[in-house]
């Protein structure tokens, strides 16, 4: 993480934001303290996502789908 002076960050700001294109986040300092982060936005990766991402994460119960009991599924049904 790089950091940068609150003072400093008007003539930097061209670098500091070309840092943080480049996937670099900024820490801004106002004396020793730090006040402020700046970051990349996370991109939205295009194409489809890998079959078994989450393999081993969690189990799919046995009775997954299986029909809700009737007081459970009223509850979906309110108006």
């Amino acid at each position: 993480m790089v950091t940068v002076r609150r003072e400093d960050i008007e003539s930097e700001l061209t670098n500091v934001l070309a840092r943080v294109e480049r996937g670099e986040t900024v820490l801004i300092l106002r004396g020793e303290e730090p006040f402020a982060e700046v970051r990349p936005v996370p991109t939205r990766q295009s194409g489809l996502r890998p079959f078994g991402l989450a393999a081993g994460q969690f189990i799919v119960p046995d009775d997954f789908d299986t029909p809700l009991a009737s007081d459970v599924l009223a509850l979906f049904e309110r108006e």
